[in-house]
């Protein structure tokens, strides 16, 4: 049999087809634009997405027995707001994650709401990426618009609208609305109650791995697939590519080191910190999920080879940076190149170098930022480790974990081996691993990861090394602090 997997994207929409045993058999890639109609300001047309998927399947399966087709899955960008009026029409373009016209009401929910009863209620305080902000200002700014809304959905979403005519959503997406009550899986209606909204509004809850419903027959007749094939309700982008890493069951964790950066923990048990440093969603597997995201990971060794030193040959510079220096580097990085998300939620925060002294190397230089952007890491991590989550390996994908050196530094700072898999393929491959469950291929999703996702190579931490490193992880620790309140007065 075959599966589709949706990987609906910021910038494109990446589908991928994979037979029962995780083969990618064919990918296609569909663009569409995004609209930037004031600074600071960025949406998406929802017909762009559609039209982007519908077109996109018929050539994905050129050459290819489409009556195999079992299942479809969708993994897609978070916390867009997408609003239908009666007619099921989109009332107007999404507004995106990545949308900052929402400070005013982030102060509004953080201050006077309160992130007290914000974390009491959601799990999470407020950013200007969720989406109960975005609700906030369209009440504010188009009531008139506003007052059409008939159902609220998040873009993946609305793709499963289109495909099944049923209004749906799944907990891992939902929890990055701010208006899901996460530890108990229902919407919170006080949230709801404070954003104009109701119930009634909102799309029906399904676990990510559960069947939404079928394709609708003129769907299937545009597209080229049977009409019994299954569509799941799909995830987050996050915990969708969390899925497609194995990233599932307790103590599952994936680091992502891409040009920002993620931490994605995964945990049977429900659990949020008392600063709210890593956001507390539901998992695509029916379990829960920590995640923090660094806003500079990878960006910081391109923005010192390519800005500061004009290094074209990665592989060289890094070369220069011997084993005997491991662990031993007296200079220190702090990776806040564009603030800081998680753990310490800064946006004043600024990347520093401190420690340098005449004999300083720029291999000592480059060592320091390979080495903050791990101890920054490793700041999450004690914060998920303080709330009980054991975390005893981790996946390591993005493009910093084609570096041997930064996984090597990485593995031992943080103490635990780091495994590489053989497929790294994001969202999309999660989303086909949960349409197999719900097609029944698999009982669950930890089942479909045990099947599908295999480790290529693993870089164990060494004993000493880590000892040398956990001194100057220390003494890290100590550098943000002391130079916090210096930040916001830096122009």
């Amino acid at each position: 049999m075959l599966y589709i997997g949706i990987d609906l994207g910021t910038s494109a929409v990446k589908l991928l087809l994979m037979d029962g045993e995780g083969v990618i058999k064919n990918v296609v890639s569909k663009e569409y634009p995004l609209e930037f109609p004031q600074p600071g300001w960025s949406q998406q047309d929802p017909e762009d997405w559609r039209r982007a998927v519908l077109e996109g399947i018929p050539e994905l399966l050129t050459g290819f027995d489409a009556s195999q087709v079992e299942g479809i899955g969708a993994g897609g960008q978070m916390h867009g707001l997408v609003v239908l009026d009666k007619d099921d029409h989109v009332i107007r373009p999404a507004i995106l994650w990545n949308d900052g016209r929402t400070a005013k009401e982030v102060d509004y929910l953080n201050s006077v709401v309160g992130r007290e009863k914000l974390s009491s209620l959601t799990a999470n305080i407020a950013f200007a990426g969720f989406t109960a902000p975005k609700l906030l200002w369209m009440r504010e700014n188009e009531p008139d618009l506003f007052a059409r809304i008939s159902k609220i959905m998040l873009p993946k979403d609305y793709i499963n609208y289109v495909l099944t005519g049923v209004h749906c959503t799944d907990y891992s997406d939902a929890s990055g609305m701010l208006l899901l009550d996460v530890e108990h899986r229902r919407w919170s209606r006080e949230m709801l109650e404070l954003c104009g909204v109701t119930e009634a509004q909102m799309p029906r809850l399904f676990e990510s791995y559960e069947t939404v419903g079928a394709l609708k027959p003129e769907i299937a007749g545009e597209v080229g697939l049977p009409e019994n094939v299954v569509v799941c309700a799909g995830a987050g982008d996050n915990a969708a590519a969390a899925v497609g890493t194995g990233t599932v069951g307790a103590g599952g964790c994936n680091i992502s080191l891409g040009t920002s950066g993620t931490i994605f923990i995964s945990s049977d048990k429900f659990g949020v910190d008392p600063n709210n440093a890593l956001h507390a969603f539901a998992h695509a597997d029916g379990g829960y999920h920590l995640m923090g995201c660094m806003l500079s990971a990878a960006s910081c060794n391109k923005w010192w080879q390519d800005e500061i030193i004009g290094a074209a040959d990665y592989q060289a510079e890094q070369a220069k940076i011997t084993p005997d220096k491991l662990g031993r580097n007296h200079v220190y990085f702090l990776p806040y190149l564009m603030g800081e998300r998680s753990p310490i939620n800064d946006t004043n925060a600024r990347g520093c170098f401190i420690g340098l002294t005449m004999d300083t190397t720029r291999a000592d230089m480059l060592q320091a930022v390979l080495e903050g952007v791990a101890f920054a890491i490793r700041d999450s991590f004690e914060v998920a480790k303080s709330l009980g989550v054991s975390i005893p390996r981790s996946n390591i994908c993005g493009g910093g974990s084609k570096s041997p050196l930064w996984k090597t530094i990485a593995a031992n700072i943080l103490g635990i081996p780091l495994d590489t898999l053989v497929t790294e393929q994001g969202p999309g491959y999660g989303g086909a691993m949960l349409a197999m469950v719900a097609s029944g291929r698999f009982p669950t999703v930890q089942a479909a990861a045990d099947r599908l996702v295999s480790v290529a190579a693993t870089v164990e931490p060494d004993p000493q090394l880590t000892a040398l490193y956990e001194e100057r992880y220390r003494q890290f620790r100590q550098i943000y602090p002391a130079c916090k309140t210096l930040f916001p007065n830096l122009r």
